[in-house]
């Protein structure tokens, strides 16, 4: 198969410019002074400096296109040219295996183990056929670019994907890659979030009853995301002050968001409720329940505090994943989203909305009250205004009172 044809069967170029991305190639050739042979045989710095020459006279999209049509192109020739060999079974379950021992080295989270060892499988099939004594850095780049090419990943998905395999190489494998540009980039597609009007989420949360609907109340009233919600302990709420502690929230940060007032009663009765578990737990002598990072190991009774216990317990008790403890779990995310789903398709609502809508429509309410976004930020725990910024862009619309001409008919 041909550069073009590649490139037209996985319609990787548009309006049928196949042709100008084979000139790039070829113009690159010239120059090198040699044809590309392989993936190996051409260095960063050549492309650098190609795209360097190509910048004193060409504008910048021609500079753009020359450069992923030189990625595209070493993509192609990799797979023209990969042997698939027999996988080295024993060597990937132990390679799984200490991954995984690392990972509850450093206390991440259960999700970002699953989501790491997940990735590292997808890695090690990709690399079938090579010892794992022989990874390099030229892996790395060819199994992102078969992510964007084949799999058509988003930008984000490739981002994970390469933070769980370089997390493989600096942490198990102990080696420090220098990873190049010659990788496929995925596109970034620009989207803005599904937010609810205060309407359309009172009539989803008519169709919610009991701790179901407590909790979504909570993820619109005071921001929190699915997990954090589920994972609030008894000393996170604070009703003196009106405020809910999130501990370890996304990036391993805490934050203090708001507590709605009109939700207070509701989850005092939860709390109460949570009481009744926490006293049948202790007079059966369960273990206590999960404490994060190392605490468990620094404090062995802390967990059969009532401070530690969970705001939202599970009815009946589960085997621990990681130590193979039966104790009290907190409630499983997966049922609220069911019923919020549920609830979606009763009220008629006909948007694609999910629990964490509830998040967004919690932010742009705010920013279209008048709060200001760097507040804003602060309570959702943004690392970035960027990532709160998108907001901005739902709450001010029709805010220039623009009327449509349609409308002046």
């Amino acid at each position: 198969m041909s550069f073009v044809d590649f490139l037209r069967k996985k319609r990787l170029v548009q309006g049928g410019k196949e042709k100008f991305f084979l000139i790039w190639i070829n113009s690159f050739e010239k120059y090198l002074k040699r044809e590309i042979v392989d993936y190996s045989s051409v260095t960063q710095e050549e492309i650098d400096g190609f795209l360097g020459f190509l910048s004193k006279t060409r504008e910048e999209w021609q500079v753009n296109q020359a450069k992923e049509a030189i990625r595209l192109y070493l993509f192609y020739i990799s797979q023209q040219d990969k042997e698939r060999g027999v996988a080295d079974k024993e060597n990937a379950k132990y390679l799984e295996e200490e991954l995984v021992r690392v990972i509850r080295l450093r206390h991440l989270s259960l999700s970002t183990e699953k989501t790491y060892v997940g990735w590292v499988r997808r890695f090690i099939a990709f690399c079938d056929g090579v010892k794992q004594a022989d990874y390099e850095a030229v892996h790395i780049e060819r199994f992102l670019s078969d992510l964007a090419v084949n799999g058509r990943v988003s930008k984000a998905t490739q981002s994970q994907a390469f933070n769980a395999v370089l997390f493989l190489y600096k942490h198990v494998l102990n080696r420090d890659v220098a990873v190049s540009q010659k990788a496929v980039v995925a596109q970034r597609g620009r989207r803005l979030p599904v937010v609810l009007s205060q309407s359309e989420i009172e009539r989803i949360f008519r169709h919610l009853e009991g701790v179901h609907l407590l909790i979504c109340r909570l993820l619109y009233g005071a921001g929190l995301r699915i997990t954090e919600c589920m994972q609030l302990r008894i000393k996170d709420i604070d009703f003196e002050h009106g405020s809910i502690t999130v501990r370890s929230g996304k990036g391993d940060k805490d934050r203090v968001t708001l507590l709605p007032s009109s939700a207070i009663e509701e989850l005092q009765s939860r709390i109460r409720y949570s009481r009744t578990l926490y006293e049948e737990d202790r007079r059966d002598d369960i273990p206590g329940v999960f404490l994060p990072g190392a605490l468990e190991k620094k404090y062995p009774d802390a967990g059969k505090e009532w401070a530690w216990y969970w705001v939202f317990p599970s009815k009946s008790l589960s085997v621990d994943p990681r130590t193979k403890k039966t104790r009290r779990h907190h409630l499983y995310q997966d049922a609220v989203q069911k019923q919020f789903r549920t609830a979606l398709r009763k009220s008629g609502v006909e948007k694609h909305a999910s629990v964490h809508t509830l998040r967004h429509s919690f932010a742009t309410h705010l920013l279209e009250a008048g709060y200001d976004v760097r507040t804003v930020q602060e309570l959702l725990g943004h690392a970035h205004l960027s990532a709160t910024m998108i907001y901005t862009h739902i709450a001010r619309r029709n805010r220039l009172n623009v009327v449509s001409p349609l409308d002046k008919m």
